[in-house]
């Protein structure tokens, strides 16, 4: 499929502009554009600036909330109960890490329970804050349901993702991002844009038979990782985001591929101060040396080289803040179509027809 490439400031750009004529504030808008463009940046194109106006008809429909307001409804010391009341779930995972990170200074450990959240897309996004600020961060989150319980063929299960990211020192975080399913199912929709069949063992359609149709795929059920390992972990995931901070749970959650409805995200924010439990610098070296022993290990056939978790995503954000980031002509042709009737201006390509704006 043609595509074409555009800067990450051009991307940003046009996404703010699109969030702030939707009626975001201003700080919010930009936190969510850089949010969408730093997941294509890291080369998941599926939760990347094709999400724009997946986001934007929630929040038209008002089943997001253009201006998030985020309510403390517990304050213990170490942890926290915050109530998103149904905004921006991108502005309301970065107070909630923001406040975990800011709670581990004076606890050791700040953990974050959120209610009434929504989608916040890219999960490392926001546990690479903690990273940066000495900290190892975990976040979770529930969302609509994507998967039967082993054994079922009755969607009740969301895809539940979570990360954990740590410094790393002279190398770019380890960072691991995850959903629960045998793939995040914007990969699903990244295929059935592109007219791709997706390969077995993806999904099942909803009489239960696997699947190579994306549309089938996604009228049924996409597959756990790790057969019924991924699927007990999902589970948890939803006690730890759903049920833990009071918000909505299994199928009660409606994610970001519907226009309506409130979505009931839950989501928890777990922040380790480093230096609480052993001085940073001795964090570092070892993390440094942990990396060095991952990338010499001897080589098995077939294989160029080993990467560490969150490796792939940084070298990829390399190339494209060099070369720009490819956005298919069908993707291009939906943002600009949903430009024109907020009444922005239009991505267009540079005169070398690079888009590199």
């Amino acid at each position: 499929m043609p595509v074409q490439r555009f800067s990450a400031q051009c991307l940003s750009d046009f996404c703010t502009n699109a969030y702030v004529a939707l009626g975001l504030p201003g700080r919010d808008a930009e936190l969510l554009a850089d949010s969408l463009v730093q997941a294509d940046l890291w080369g998941h194109q599926s939760h990347g600036v094709m999400r724009t106006f997946w986001y934007g008809k929630r929040i038209r429909s008002g089943a997001t909330r253009a201006v998030t307001s985020v309510e403390r409804v517990l304050d213990g010391g170490a942890i926290a109960v915050m109530d998103g009341n149904e905004g921006v779930g991108q502005v309301i995972a970065h107070q909630a890490m923001h406040e975990a990170i800011g709670r581990s200074r004076v606890h050791g450990i700040g953990a974050v329970s959120v209610r009434n959240s929504g989608h916040f897309g890219t999960a490392m996004y926001f546990t690479r804050m903690a990273a940066r600020k000495g900290c190892i961060g975990f976040l979770s989150s529930n969302a609509s349901p994507a998967m039967a319980p082993w054994g079922g063929r009755s969607k009740l299960i969301g895809t539940n993702p979570w990360s954990i990211a740590a410094p790393a020192g002279k190398y770019p975080p380890m960072m691991l991002d995850i959903a629960n399913t045998a793939v995040a199912r914007g990969k699903l929709y990244v295929a059935r844009k592109r007219g791709e069949a997706i390969p077995e063992g993806w999904a099942i359609d909803s009489e239960g038979q696997s699947t190579t149709d994306p549309i089938a795929g996604i009228a049924g059920n996409i597959l756990p990782m790790g057969g019924h390992k991924g699927y007990a972990v999902a589970t948890m995931m939803d006690v730890l985001s759903g049920i833990l901070s009071g918000s909505r749970f299994a199928d009660g959650v409606v994610g970001p591929y519907m226009p309506e409805g409130r979505s009931g995200v839950g989501h928890l924010a777990i922040a380790l101060h480093i230096e609480s439990f052993l001085p940073l610098q001795a964090f570092i070296a070892d993390m440094e040396s942990l990396i060095e022993r991952i990338k010499h290990t001897p080589l098995a056939a077939g294989s160029k080289e080993i990467h560490y978790p969150g490796e792939p995503e940084a070298l990829a954000e390399v190339r494209q803040r060099k070369a720009g980031i490819e956005i298919p002509e069908d993707t291009l042709a939906e943002l600009n179509a949903g430009a024109r009737e907020l009444g922005i201006t239009p991505l267009t390509s540079s005169p070398s027809g690079r888009g590199l704006g």
